[in-house]
């Protein structure tokens, strides 16, 4: 009997981005299929999605590398996780599958590989399409083993759930194999409502967990923790792997309280620290007046409002204005990213043609992109971006995107550099696959994985001690990330909180702005 990969491919990859999340990053930039850069708008995609899709780390920058999701769940922050990331249904049969062609009699099978005939009439036999058969040999030996020679009795479906994960474990670090309800988790990202603690985390192997960022007015926020802290244990108890199943150790019932171990650069030893669980509804976007006619507008995630919300809050602070904004100062700082078409409608909402983001995969299904349309909510007043380390997917995407058009000045410190896409590949008992599928592009056809967005105006962060405010980090340290095509000599950024890096912005903002070409393709 013989098996070609490539049936499999229409049911697992349709991977256009989409309108409506169904699942949320790292980013996304995540997509599922069910897409999560990584949240409609007006911004149209220059090419149709292969299929409807349901929305990055994103949310792992780690998320930022989409991150993983939230509290601990495995999957996306970013600064994701993915974004951090699109989803869109997969097909349970797609048009012209078939069932495998048997050998033909007298035929003699091929011992080195289980191959078979294509739904696609113009498909080329070639070594990608092929499974190694010795390989297959090599796993059912294994597998058969470790079942009838362990120490103790091992379930089937613990082994071949242990498998299945091993097959994503080195690809990247946004790539993972999700139960039930870290999936159901992953969701939530897109909704901002949940049981837990508030932060964007990326899953470390060993079983620790890295924060990508706290999320505003959480807990986690209130308590201390920092862009960068790695947990090591809750409740005095180390985490293992086996943490990571599921919803994570990070989250549980609103009013219950844990204990996390901490470790943090420059302390010499793990701190304590106590947080109390609350069911976290994230308002994505704030907004408030920093001196008359000058906005600030705070995007935390991008979440499936925050499109709408983004324009909701501009609108009111341009009535604050007296009917016109003087300039925008647009804060992404420890940003993982979320909703890749969340970053589009904002995008859309400031620039009045031109391309906004381009993503380009292995197969033709996962290269998109899209434009902006007519509008300008600011009508051309100018605007400031504030990125940081924690910075990543979504928020790469449209600091990028406006700076590419000359839309923006950047200011702050280098991005995370999380530039790949997350495809969600939901599977028949609810668990869920998160899939690296695809790299995205600034409008001037750059790709910053790995890289991250260089401000035009570097700030640095300054301690009560005058030394860095939090630890480096950055897309290029994760074990097993993607390369880029510019890492190479690219440094880490810098953590930025408080209020300074705001003044910074507004500063700059009040500038005159030096005439700039846009590098951006139209």
């Amino acid at each position: 009997m013989t098996l070609r990969t490539s049936l499999l491919l229409p049911v697992l990859l349709p991977l256009g981005l989409a309108a409506v999340p169904v699942a949320a990053q790292e980013a996304d930039g995540t997509r599922t299929v069910p897409v999560a850069i990584d949240g409609a708008g007006q911004a149209a995609p220059a090419q149709s999605p292969a299929s409807p899709a349901a929305v990055d780390e994103a949310r792992d920058p780690a998320t930022p590398a989409e991150p993983q999701p939230r509290d601990g769940a495995q999957a996306a922050p970013s600064p994701g996780d993915s974004q951090d990331g699109q989803d869109a249904p997969a097909p349970a049969d797609p048009p012209g599958a078939r069932e495998p062609e048997q050998v033909a009699p007298g035929a003699a099978p091929d011992d080195d590989a289980v191959a078979g005939p294509s739904d696609d009439p113009d498909a080329v036999e070639s070594a990608t399409t092929r499974v190694p058969l010795e390989e297959i040999r090599r796993y059912v030996g294994l597998f058969n083993a470790i079942r009838a020679g362990y120490v103790d009795p091992v379930d089937d479906r613990k082994l071949m759930d242990a498998a299945i994960r091993g097959l994503l474990l080195d690809l990247d670090p946004h790539s993972a194999y999700l139960e039930k309800n870290a999936a159901q988790a992953f969701n939530e990202g897109t909704t901002g409502a949940y049981d837990g603690i508030g932060v964007e985390v990326l899953q470390l192997p060993d079983g620790k967990v890295r924060v990508i960022a706290p999320i505003d007015d959480t807990p986690a926020a209130k308590a201390g923790i920092r862009a960068g802290d790695v947990i090591v244990s809750v409740d005095g108890r180390e985490l293992r792997p086996a943490d990571a199943e599921g919803a994570g150790p990070l989250r549980g019932p609103p009013g219950s309280s844990l204990v996390l171990g901490v470790v943090r650069e420059g302390e010499a030893q793990p701190l304590q620290i106590t947080v109390r669980r609350e069911t976290i509804r994230v308002a994505s976007v704030r907004g408030r007046m920093l001196e008359p006619g000058y906005g600030y507008v705070r995007i935390s995630a991008f979440q499936v409002e925050t499109g709408e919300d983004f324009s909701r809050t501009v609108a009111k602070l341009r009535d604050d204005a007296g009917g016109r904004l003087r300039g925008l100062v647009i804060d992404l700082r420890s940003n993982p990213g979320g909703l890749l078409t969340a970053a589009v409608r904002v995008a859309d909402d400031l620039l009045d043609k031109g391309r906004i983001v381009s993503t380009r995969g292995r197969i033709d299904a996962n290269d998109t992109e899209f434009n902006a349309t007519p509008g300008d909510l600011l009508e051309g007043a100018p605007v400031v971006v504030l990125i940081d380390a924690g910075s990543a997917s979504a928020s790469e995407v449209l600091a990028g995107a406006l700076h590419d058009h000359g839309r923006a000045r950047i200011v702050g410190s280098r991005s995370f550099g999380k530039g790949s896409v997350q495809t969600l590949l939901p599977l028949g008992n609810g668990d869920a696959v998160k899939l690296t599928t695809a790299r995205y592009y600034t409008p001037s056809g750059r790709s910053i994985q790995a890289r991250g967005i260089d401000p035009d105006v570097v700030l640095k962060p300054e301690g009560d001690d005058g030394q860095a405010a939090g630890p480096r980090q950055t897309e290029a340290a994760l074990p097993g990330h993607l390369r880029g095509d510019e890492e190479e000599g690219a440094s880490a950024g810098d953590v930025l909180p408080g209020e300074g890096p705001i003044q910074a912005a507004l500063a700059e903002l009040k500038k005159p702005a030096a005439p700039r070409a846009a590098a951006a393709a139209n």
